[in-house]
């Protein structure tokens, strides 16, 4: 019988196969969750030494994080970057880099002491950051499970994100082509808005962008926009 028991739970099906990875080298329990519900009919059955959180989009209830060890992830050097939509505000703010942080669960969000850091470079489309964000997130879980980290207290002053409304994906009216190019891929992943236009009736998206000299080169889809309904 194996004495230790760990979750994963995300909801980004890319770091899935990072996990697959992870439960092959490490000989243990592993549950792997995409869900608030399964992550909850999941705990009913094992009580997990860690349950790490990569990329998870709901509430987790205090009896969770107050009574087992929870470690989420966040795509900045925090107390800088607090918040929501980091990724989207770090390129936004003209960074290249950041830091990939590690941390304890707490109540306010992305306010918990830190196991550690890892560099983690800004440039490519959205979903390669995800994904390169994913296989760094898998080797800190490898060391936190192996050296079993005490997190340390944040320190420096708090910069808060805001999260992006999927309106503020609509491409600048100006600003330099390398502005235009980083609007595009930093929403260029599954499941989020992509840069768009409105050209009358319609929605013009663009993807897979390239920066050529004083040229950006896009994929563009086109669709009808949905006529909103009238309440009464």
């Amino acid at each position: 019988m194996l004495n230790q028991s760990y979750i994963v739970a995300s909801c980004k099906p890319w770091n899935e196969p990072g996990f697959e990875v992870l439960k092959s080298e490490i000989e243990a329990d592993w549950h792997w969750v995409s869900t608030s519900e399964q992550l909850l009919q999941t705990l009913e059955n094992c009580k997990p030494s860690y349950v790490f959180f990569l990329h998870w989009n709901w509430y987790v209830p205090n009896e969770i994080w107050q009574n087992l060890e929870c470690v989420c992830f966040h795509m900045t050097d925090v107390p800088y970057g607090r918040g929501g939509s980091p990724l989207q505000n770090l390129i936004t703010a003209g960074h290249k880099t950041t830091k990939l942080t590690a941390l304890r669960m707490v109540a306010q969000m992305d306010a918990g002491p830190v196991y550690t850091r890892r560099e983690l470079p800004l440039n490519g489309r959205a979903e390669l950051i995800y994904k390169r964000a994913g296989e760094i997130s898998f080797d800190v879980i490898r060391w936190i499970i192996e050296k079993k980290p005490i997190p340390m207290p944040q320190q420096g002053e708090i910069v808060a994100f805001k999260r992006r409304s999927p309106a503020q994906s609509r491409l600048p009216d100006n600003g330099t082509l390398e502005k235009l190019y980083d609007h595009i891929r930093m929403l260029d992943a599954p499941s989020y808005p992509l840069a768009f236009i409105e050209h009358g009736e319609y929605q013009i998206e663009f993807d897979n962008a390239a920066l050529k000299g004083d040229e950006v080169i896009a994929n563009v889809k086109i669709r009808k926009i949905k006529p909103k309904k009238l309440e009464y």
